[in-house]
Protein backbone atom coordinates (compact mmCIF):
# COMPACT_ATOMS: atom_id res chain seq x y z
CA UNK A 1 0.00 0.00 0.00
CA UNK A 2 2.71 2.47 1.00
CA UNK A 3 4.88 1.78 -2.05
CA UNK A 4 2.01 2.15 -4.49
CA UNK A 5 0.78 5.31 -2.77
CA UNK A 6 4.29 6.81 -2.86
CA UNK A 7 4.86 5.58 -6.45
CA UNK A 8 7.94 3.62 -5.39
CA UNK A 9 8.80 1.07 -8.08
CA UNK A 10 9.34 -2.46 -6.82
CA UNK A 11 9.26 -6.09 -7.86
CA UNK A 12 7.39 -8.41 -5.54
CA UNK A 13 8.67 -11.92 -4.88
CA UNK A 14 6.62 -14.32 -2.81
CA UNK A 15 8.64 -16.30 -0.27
CA UNK A 16 6.89 -19.50 0.80
CA UNK A 17 5.84 -19.29 4.44
CA UNK A 18 7.92 -22.35 5.32
CA UNK A 19 11.10 -20.82 3.85
CA UNK A 20 12.99 -19.82 6.98
CA UNK A 21 16.37 -19.77 5.27
CA UNK A 22 15.79 -16.75 2.98
CA UNK A 23 14.54 -14.28 5.62
CA UNK A 24 17.16 -15.39 8.15
CA UNK A 25 19.97 -15.02 5.61
CA UNK A 26 18.73 -11.57 4.58
CA UNK A 27 17.70 -10.12 7.96
CA UNK A 28 18.80 -12.55 10.68
CA UNK A 29 15.18 -13.44 11.58
CA UNK A 30 12.06 -14.85 9.99
CA UNK A 31 9.86 -11.82 9.50
CA UNK A 32 8.07 -10.48 6.43
CA UNK A 33 7.87 -8.29 4.46
CA UNK A 34 11.48 -7.87 3.47
CA UNK A 35 12.74 -5.18 1.14
CA UNK A 36 16.11 -5.77 -0.44
CA UNK A 37 17.99 -3.21 -2.48
CA UNK A 38 21.60 -3.02 -3.67
CA UNK A 39 22.88 -2.03 -0.21
CA UNK A 40 20.79 -3.90 2.36
CA UNK A 41 17.69 -5.81 3.33
CA UNK A 42 15.24 -4.68 6.03
CA UNK A 43 12.12 -6.31 7.38
CA UNK A 44 10.26 -4.03 9.78
CA UNK A 45 7.28 -2.48 7.97
CA UNK A 46 7.56 0.99 9.49
CA UNK A 47 11.32 1.06 8.89
CA UNK A 48 10.70 0.05 5.26
CA UNK A 49 8.10 2.78 4.79
CA UNK A 50 10.30 5.39 6.45
CA UNK A 51 13.32 4.50 4.30
CA UNK A 52 11.56 4.31 0.93
CA UNK A 53 8.46 6.50 1.38
CA UNK A 54 9.52 8.88 4.13
CA UNK A 55 8.88 11.93 1.98
CA UNK A 56 5.21 10.90 1.56
CA UNK A 57 4.42 10.14 5.21
CA UNK A 58 4.92 12.09 8.42
CA UNK A 59 7.02 10.22 10.97
CA UNK A 60 7.45 13.21 13.30
CA UNK A 61 4.67 12.33 15.76
CA UNK A 62 6.11 9.17 17.30
CA UNK A 63 3.55 9.14 20.14
CA UNK A 64 0.69 9.08 17.59
CA UNK A 65 2.37 6.27 15.62
CA UNK A 66 2.87 4.30 18.85
CA UNK A 67 -0.76 4.87 19.86
CA UNK A 68 -2.00 3.60 16.49
CA UNK A 69 0.36 0.65 16.78
CA UNK A 70 -1.16 -0.25 20.16
CA UNK A 71 -4.66 0.16 18.80
CA UNK A 72 -4.05 -2.15 15.82
CA UNK A 73 -2.35 -4.69 18.08
CA UNK A 74 -5.58 -4.65 20.12
CA UNK A 75 -7.55 -5.36 16.97
CA UNK A 76 -5.01 -7.90 15.77
CA UNK A 77 -5.74 -10.65 18.27
CA UNK A 78 -9.34 -11.17 17.17
CA UNK A 79 -8.64 -10.35 13.51
CA UNK A 80 -5.84 -12.89 13.24
CA UNK A 81 -7.77 -15.55 15.15
CA UNK A 82 -10.71 -15.08 12.77
CA UNK A 83 -8.66 -14.92 9.58
CA UNK A 84 -5.86 -17.46 10.04
CA UNK A 85 -8.01 -20.55 9.44
CA UNK A 86 -8.92 -19.02 6.06
CA UNK A 87 -5.46 -17.61 5.21
CA UNK A 88 -4.10 -21.10 4.63
CA UNK A 89 -6.39 -21.55 1.62
CA UNK A 90 -5.15 -18.46 -0.21
CA UNK A 91 -2.93 -18.80 -3.29
CA UNK A 92 0.26 -18.03 -1.37
CA UNK A 93 0.17 -21.44 0.35
CA UNK A 94 0.89 -24.86 -1.01
CA UNK A 95 0.32 -28.05 0.99
CA UNK A 96 3.72 -28.00 2.68
CA UNK A 97 3.69 -24.31 3.64
CA UNK A 98 0.05 -24.60 4.75
CA UNK A 99 0.94 -27.34 7.25
CA UNK A 100 3.96 -25.39 8.46
CA UNK A 101 1.91 -22.19 8.98
CA UNK A 102 -0.90 -24.01 10.73
CA UNK A 103 1.44 -25.89 13.07
CA UNK A 104 3.30 -22.68 14.02
CA UNK A 105 0.18 -20.56 14.54
CA UNK A 106 -1.79 -23.20 16.43
CA UNK A 107 0.90 -23.20 19.14
CA UNK A 108 -0.09 -19.62 20.02
CA UNK A 109 -3.79 -19.50 19.10
CA UNK A 110 -4.97 -23.08 19.48
CA UNK A 111 -6.33 -25.43 16.81
CA UNK A 112 -7.79 -23.64 13.79
CA UNK A 113 -10.91 -25.83 13.98
CA UNK A 114 -11.50 -24.46 17.50
CA UNK A 115 -10.96 -20.88 16.31
CA UNK A 116 -13.60 -21.45 13.66
CA UNK A 117 -16.02 -22.69 16.33
CA UNK A 118 -15.34 -19.47 18.28
CA UNK A 119 -16.12 -17.12 15.35
CA UNK A 120 -19.17 -15.55 16.97
CA UNK A 121 -17.30 -14.94 20.22
CA UNK A 122 -14.33 -13.41 18.40
CA UNK A 123 -16.58 -11.17 16.29
CA UNK A 124 -18.45 -10.09 19.44
CA UNK A 125 -15.12 -9.09 21.05
CA UNK A 126 -13.95 -7.29 17.90
CA UNK A 127 -17.09 -5.27 17.12
CA UNK A 128 -16.84 -2.79 20.06
CA UNK A 129 -13.23 -2.07 19.06
CA UNK A 130 -14.33 -1.44 15.48
CA UNK A 131 -17.09 0.90 16.68
CA UNK A 132 -14.44 2.90 18.56
CA UNK A 133 -12.31 2.97 15.41
CA UNK A 134 -15.26 4.28 13.39
CA UNK A 135 -15.31 7.40 15.56
CA UNK A 136 -11.79 8.19 14.34
CA UNK A 137 -12.58 7.96 10.60
CA UNK A 138 -12.92 11.49 9.18
CA UNK A 139 -13.00 9.94 6.44
CA UNK A 140 -9.42 8.67 6.97
CA UNK A 141 -7.98 7.91 10.39
CA UNK A 142 -8.20 11.22 12.28
CA UNK A 143 -7.65 13.05 9.00
CA UNK A 144 -9.19 14.24 5.76
CA UNK A 145 -6.27 12.71 3.82
CA UNK A 146 -4.51 9.37 3.77
CA UNK A 147 -1.59 9.17 6.20
CA UNK A 148 0.83 6.57 7.54
CA UNK A 149 -1.71 5.70 10.23
CA UNK A 150 -4.14 4.55 7.52
CA UNK A 151 -1.58 2.14 6.11
CA UNK A 152 -1.17 0.69 9.60
CA UNK A 153 -4.91 0.40 10.28
CA UNK A 154 -5.98 -0.84 6.85
CA UNK A 155 -3.24 -3.50 6.75
CA UNK A 156 -4.87 -5.17 9.76
CA UNK A 157 -8.49 -4.67 8.77
CA UNK A 158 -7.96 -5.99 5.26
CA UNK A 159 -7.54 -9.53 6.62
CA UNK A 160 -11.21 -9.57 7.60
CA UNK A 161 -12.27 -9.69 3.96
CA UNK A 162 -11.27 -13.35 3.97
CA UNK A 163 -13.72 -14.29 6.77
CA UNK A 164 -17.04 -15.13 5.07
CA UNK A 165 -19.16 -14.58 8.18
CA UNK A 166 -17.72 -11.17 8.96
CA UNK A 167 -19.63 -8.09 7.83
CA UNK A 168 -17.98 -4.68 7.82
CA UNK A 169 -20.00 -1.69 8.88
CA UNK A 170 -20.73 0.68 6.02
CA UNK A 171 -18.34 3.27 7.48
CA UNK A 172 -15.36 0.89 7.79
CA UNK A 173 -16.04 -0.68 4.41
CA UNK A 174 -16.12 2.80 2.82
CA UNK A 175 -12.89 3.67 4.64
CA UNK A 176 -11.14 0.58 3.27
CA UNK A 177 -12.38 1.33 -0.24
CA UNK A 178 -10.97 4.88 0.06
CA UNK A 179 -7.61 3.48 1.18
CA UNK A 180 -7.71 1.01 -1.71
CA UNK A 181 -8.49 3.81 -4.19
CA UNK A 182 -5.67 6.01 -2.86
CA UNK A 183 -3.08 3.24 -2.80
CA UNK A 184 -4.16 0.96 -5.66
CA UNK A 185 -3.97 -1.95 -3.21
CA UNK A 186 -4.84 -5.45 -4.45
CA UNK A 187 -4.55 -8.17 -1.81
CA UNK A 188 -3.38 -10.98 -4.10
CA UNK A 189 -1.82 -8.97 -6.92
CA UNK A 190 1.12 -11.38 -7.06
CA UNK A 191 -1.25 -14.18 -8.07
CA UNK A 192 -3.45 -12.21 -10.47
CA UNK A 193 -0.75 -11.39 -13.04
Amino acid sequence: MAFDFAKVPYVSKVVPYNDEKTPVELCQKKMLPIVQDDQSAINESLDIIKKYCGDKFDFSNISEINAVNLMVEGLGSEIHSLAMPYFIWTPEFDEESRKYFQNKKEIKRGPFKDLMKRKEELIAKLNPKLRELEQELKPFYQSQTLRLEDIMVAAHLWALFIVPEFQFSEKIYSYLMRVKAETGFEYHRDYME
